[in-house]
């Protein structure tokens, strides 16, 4: 039996539609018939062969997230069972098939039962998004209820997570943000900064009587990052997903803050911790039909024959919210 996918066979190459075999679920894997592939500015990186430490050799099927159905158990496995509508973030990266084929044999512990009160695509939006997160909200800051957060970048894929949950979390929060965006930011429930406006020390001053925030997470990078080390309080956290560069820690070492990263990819590439990733998505179910979590989606609809378009709209920056392919 075959099923399509999308297939890469050189980088920044085309998307080429092509028959492969369905592939069988080993141990501890389930096989999920995908109805909705969630796409991340990671995926862009991967396709043009510059994301080094996502490891994808060709050829390749792209798509990090994802949300289906169950069709087929393997052995070992006794958490799910065929029929259970799931979502996870289980592969586009090590070698590892992406979310953009109708089938997908993944790691059983890298999944949850999907929200019932969230489409297909809604979910597919999330794994990575809220993974990345709660990794670096709850798991590295321990964010408590009366603190002060401040997202980088709050109208993004992770940001406008980030807010959503650091509010859930009993947070108050603020979030840089354009101008177009802030009514969502305010929607989300957080305070929106207009970064192009005002210097860190002027938003500092004017949200937090210039002491600084308990907890600032980065979305961007760069920066942004180094305005985080800016804008935290004495003893207080920054996160970040993007910590890649080269940056002074002078600011933050004045403060005596600390400093956490989050590499969202390392379960996924190792095969460590991965029962953590499938934990989280377990929370995010319980956030979401409490009526805490909604995902931002942009309302345009592709499928595995236009998902060129999908990518274009990545690299274009044309994005208003979460693009996700339909692959069912």
């Amino acid at each position: 039996m075959t099923m399509q996918a999308l297939v890469l066979n050189r980088y920044n190459g085309p998307l080429e539609l092509t028959d492969m075999s369905i592939p069988e679920p080993a141990y501890g894997q389930v096989r999920v018939r995908i109805a909705a592939s969630g796409l991340n500015p990671l995926d862009t990186k991967i396709r043009a062969g510059s994301a080094a430490h996502a490891k994808h050799p060709l050829p390749l099927v792209l798509g990090i997230d994802m949300a289906g159905v169950v069709d087929a158990i393997g052995p070992g496995v006794t958490g799910f069972k065929v029929g259970d509508e799931v979502y996870g973030m289980t592969g586009g990266v090590g070698g590892i098939q992406g979310s953009l084929a109708q089938y997908a044999a993944v790691d059983a512990d890298l999944l949850a039962i999907k929200p019932a009160n969230l489409s297909m695509r809604e979910a597919a939006a999330l794994p990575l998004a809220f993974i990345t997160s709660y990794s670096g909200i709850v798991d590295r800051a321990h964010l408590q209820a009366g603190q002060t957060v401040l997202v980088q970048g709050g109208a993004g894929g992770v940001g406008h997570v980030s807010v959503q949950l650091a509010r859930a979390l009993g947070a108050e929060v603020f979030a840089t943000a354009s101008s177009r965006d802030h009514d969502l930011v305010v929607r989300l429930g957080a305070t929106p900064i207009d970064y192009r406006l005002q210097s860190v020390e002027q938003y500092v001053a004017s949200s937090t009587q210039g002491i600084g925030f308990d907890l600032v997470v980065d979305t961007v990078g760069g920066p942004s990052l180094d305005a985080s080390f800016a804008a935290v309080k004495h003893f207080g956290h920054v996160v970040s997903a993007l910590g890649w560069g080269t940056h002074a820690l002078a600011p933050l070492s004045f403060r005596e803050a600390t400093y956490s990263g989050v590499f969202t990819l390392y379960p996924l590439l190792t095969g460590i911790h991965r029962a953590h990733h499938g934990a989280i998505l377990r929370e995010a179910t319980r956030l979401i039909e409490a009526g805490k979590l909604v995902p931002n989606l942009d309302p345009r609809q592709f499928d595995l024959s236009s998902a060129e378009l999908a990518y274009d709209a990545l690299v274009n920056a044309t994005a208003r919210g979460k693009i996700v392919v339909n692959v069912a």
